[in-house]
């Protein structure tokens, strides 16, 4: 099981801000903002539900080739709410919400790149049901 993961964004507050914009969508929240001058490396943020960040993002070079980051959520509903809001937040399309029936019949994801490129994903696997 993955306990947490992260990617290093070249804009650390554009970066920071598309994440808490794109990530309420899937009741993700910056939960952890901790500068450079109090850790002695860099910038980071965490992100993440109740009071657990397990999603990173740090300031630096970014991460070549871009990063894909998969958020497994628990609707179809969530998946276009998360593609409305990180396309509202200024991410760029790379995967309108659908099936993707080439993974398996009931895979519904959404794709979209954050400002250094990063492919960000959010996932249901459930066949639908009223959502």
């Amino acid at each position: 099981m993955i306990d947490h993961t992260g990617l290093i964004v070249s804009d650390f507050e554009k970066s920071k801000k598309f994440y808490s914009l794109a990530l309420s969508a899937i009741a993700y929240e910056l939960l952890t903002d901790v500068p450079a001058a109090v850790n002695g490396r860099a910038n980071i943020a965490g992100f993440g539900e109740l009071s657990t960040p397990d999603f990173w993002v740090i300031h630096g070079t970014p991460n070549v080739p871009p990063v894909h980051v998969a958020f497994r959520v628990g609707s179809r509903a969530i998946v276009d709410a998360f593609y409305k809001a990180a396309i509202d937040a200024g991410g760029k399309d790379n995967g309108k919400p659908g099936i993707r029936a080439h993974y398996h019949p009931n895979y519904y994801g959404a794709y979209v790149l954050d400002p250094d490129g990063h492919n960000i994903e959010a996932v249901c696997h459930d066949a639908p049901i009223n959502d």
